[in-house]
């Protein structure tokens, strides 16, 4: 066991979302000392498609990585961790660029998360009912990755299929790309493919769905049992070539990846919350739930034994904090969603001027705006009486388990001026909170004892929206005082990896330090 790190040591967190990559150099007590992003390409040929590239993706993690540890010792650097979104990414036996695409452009080799191109395919893995199905609420979605496979092997069966001698999920990749090692992480296995951590591939499953050419030599082309926990050390640390394309010495130790919203939950599920007097105090880490708010939306309750929640993904073991029992809510369009309702109205030119003039985000002026509108009102959530969205506008992940839903408004009249987008705007959010209750109340029903709800994610940056989860929930809501808790919950990883922490509970309850922030 090496000896304990020096005051002055750091690690490095990446985080690849759906439209950037971001860095963070994270010092030993979890304080963010520097960040960066880079935009990353997304590519949307037809509807439902979304498409990425993978050597993009590794070369915004370079920049960004360089930019947050100018000016560094690199020795200082011990250990560094990716997290990602649960894209798929295919490549050939030489480890290059395969197309996901009818095009035949093989730059765009990734399948995004959001991509519902196997709504269809989704549909026929849950017909076979299926064992391994209790495992993802009792329904396949479209956004893991048995049906985007068949998909590939249905529609790009000699272009892609034939060619492919590789599949990764995104994190998985990065640490490849990163070590050269092909351990893949428990946390996108068994997340989002199936995999048991205790019995390995269900060759049954893949036969029943027509994609026994995956069994194929042992699994080669989906990972073969060369698996860790997250957090674990992969492969002998960065490459000669990865360590020069990061700005890193060689064998600094890289840790098993995460999927992006379980390293959110990693970052804050864990929060230091003494003297705040919140209901989960001195209670155990089962009474928290941790909501991961981006594009999309994740619900991260862990429990000691496992609890079968339909309609939510899970229960895994050790997917996100060893030894616990992972229950994974989610809503595939939040920010996403929002974005979409605000700059799809008539009055979003006159938004974006007025809040340009006044130097601010948008939702923070119509955050203002809609403070103005309600001081008639006894409280502001009362502007939306007689107005009311369904956010399933890209289907409903959970509790519902039905990608083929849609959106809906009620109570649009002929008006479209701005104090209707600011209504608009604001059921929105109040929709998007009710979708987090609907989770809830779900987790709850099956022996989930929920007392406490920890944001974090670009939309927790948003207060109304804070707010609304607090009021619609009824729970009190903590935000980490280290707001990029994400990068964080990825920084982690790498200094578990170092070995300068024995373990990623330790590492997490004793060093990383949080100041509630509850309204």
């Amino acid at each position: 066991m090496p000896g304990p790190p020096s005051v002055d040591c750091c690690y490095v967190g990446v985080d690849v979302g759906s439209c950037s990559v971001r860095a963070a150099l994270v010092t030993r007590d979890g304080c963010v000392k520097a960040t960066a992003e880079e935009p990353i390409a997304v590519w949307t040929p037809q509807p439902d498609h979304y498409e990425q590239s993978s050597a993009d993706i590794w070369r915004k993690c370079c920049s960004s990585v360089k930019k947050v540890t100018e000016g560094v010792e690199k020795d200082r650097v011990r250990g560094i961790g990716f997290d990602a979104t649960c894209s798929l990414v295919v490549l050939d036996q030489n480890f290059q660029p395969v197309a996901v695409n009818k095009d035949g452009v093989k730059e765009r080799n990734v399948v995004m998360w959001m991509d519902h191109r196997a709504l269809d395919q989704a549909s026929r893995v849950t017909a076979t009912g299926h064992s391994v199905l209790t495992s993802v609420g009792g329904v396949m979605s479209p956004e893991m990755q048995p049906p985007k496979l068949l998909w590939l092997k249905e529609n790009l069966r000699e272009s892609c299929w034939k060619e492919a001698a590789h599949f990764f999920d995104l994190p998985d990749f990065l640490s490849w790309k990163a070590t050269g090692s092909l351990t893949r992480s428990l946390c996108t296995l068994i997340c989002k493919w199936t995999y048991s951590p205790s019995e390995g591939w269900n060759d049954n499953f893949w036969t029943s769905i027509d994609l026994e050419d995956l069994v194929d030599n042992n699994h080669s082309k989906i990972g073969k049992k060369q698996t860790c926990c997250p957090g674990s050390p992969v492969g002998g640390g960065l490459t000669r070539e990865a360590a020069a394309d990061l700005g890193l010495n060689p064998g600094t130790a890289v840790g098993a990846s995460l999927i992006d919203a379980h390293a959110g939950g990693l970052g804050v599920i864990g929060a230091d919350v003494s003297g705040h007097h919140l209901p989960c105090e001195n209670q155990p880490v089962t009474s928290r739930v941790a909501l991961i708010c981006g594009t999309s939306s994740c619900h991260m309750a862990v429990s000691q034994k496992p609890l079968f929640v339909p309609g939510v993904w899970g229960p895994y073991l050790s997917a996100m904090v060893p030894g616990l029992w992972l229950n994974e809510g989610g809503q595939s369009a939040t920010g996403g969603l929002i974005d979409h309702v605000v700059k799809g109205h008539a009055a979003f030119p006159l938004l974006k001027e007025q809040a340009e003039k006044r130097f601010v985000h948008v939702h923070s002026f119509l955050n203002r705006y809609l403070e103005e509108l309600s001081k008639d009102k006894k409280h502001l959530d009362l502007l939306t009486n007689d107005l009311h969205v369904w956010p399933d506008f890209h289907g409903n992940r959970s509790p519902l388990a039905d990608q083929s839903l849609k959106g809906m408004v009620v109570g649009l009249s002929l008006s479209q001026t701005l104090d209707d987008l600011a209504l608009l705007y604001l059921a929105t959010l109040q929709a998007v909170a009710l979708g987090t209750r609907h989770v809830l109340d779900a987790m709850r029903e099956a022996g989930h004892d929920i007392t406490t709800l920890f944001l974090c994610g670009g939309l927790s940056k948003n207060p109304l929206f804070v707010q609304m989860h607090a009021n619609v929930t009824g729970l009190p809501v903590v935000l980490p005082a280290e707001r990029e808790a994400v990068l964080v919950g990825a920084a982690v990883l790498g200094a578990c990896a170092s070995c300068d922490y024995s373990s990623i509970q330790l590492l997490h309850s004793s060093d990383i330090k949080y100041i509630s922030n509850f309204e």
